[in-house]
């Protein structure tokens, strides 16, 4: 029950630390995360905060949720995400107020959601990693063949889940425990170290971690990440 931001991927980039290591990070633009709505246990039986990111016009989304944004006296978004919260948290939010970036710091661990980039219709060796037939010496027209999945005549069936072709990837993945290595709280972004599911511009929800692992006394395992020096350009992030 925390929580969280929705922003977009923008791409991914590399910033120094003070002692000359590079540290590959992807910059997420979480700016501009306002509240659309609150609820409550008294009203809708539990306590929750809707958050809504990016830009529309009132006359690209639909009648009821446009009438939902202008109660709240909020711009119409691209994203509506709804996050758990607890109810004595609620008394520092309000309909139309900003969640700003600096709700996470660097160091900390995030669980970042996004939908991963779809790969279209894929054969077996690189959906699941299956090995490649022979090139030669009898092998005839199977090189990339997944071989045989049939069963004898009893149970005279496929079981299901059996890994064959088929569409691979555009599935939502949730990425844990990955460090926040810097916040930039003047433009709304945050650098998190390593990468995220999706492509560039698709949409991210952001959240504490759920399931940080423990150190052998029993506390949470804090990352160390010093400090960067030098200013960031988030344009350049994901160019080659």
């Amino acid at each position: 029950m925390s929580l969280g931001l929705v922003g977009r991927k923008v791409g991914m980039m590399r910033i120094y630390t003070d002692d000359g290591d590079a540290v590959p990070v992807t910059v997420l633009d979480v700016s501009n995360n306002r509240v659309a709505q609150i609820k409550s246990v008294e009203s809708d039986g539990y306590s929750a905060v809707q958050v809504a990111f990016g830009e529309r016009r009132p006359s690209r989304v639909t009648k009821a949720r446009a009438g939902h944004f202008a109660k709240a006296g909020v711009q119409a978004g691209t994203d509506l995400r709804e996050f758990r919260v607890a109810a004595d948290k609620l008394a520092d939010l309000a309909p139309g107020s900003v969640v700003a970036a600096t709700i996470f710091a660097a160091g900390q661990k995030v669980d970042v959601a996004g939908t991963s980039i779809g790969k279209g219709f894929t054969g077996t060796i690189k959906r699941y990693n299956f090995r490649s037939g022979r090139a030669s010496h009898g092998n005839s027209r199977s090189h990339n063949v997944p071989g045989s999945i049939g069963m004898a005549q009893d149970p005279g069936r496929v079981f299901p889940g059996k890994r064959m072709s088929g569409h691979m990837g555009d599935e939502s993945k949730t990425i844990q425990n990955l460090v926040i290595a810097r916040v930039d709280a003047d433009r709304g972004l945050l650098m998190v170290r390593g990468a995220v599911p999706g492509a560039k511009g698709g949409a991210v929800v952001v959240t504490p971690a759920a399931k940080t692992p423990l150190a052998k006394g029993g506390l949470p395992r804090v990352a160390r990440v010093a400090a960067p020096t030098g200013p960031i350009n988030p344009a350049k992030a994901g160019k080659k």
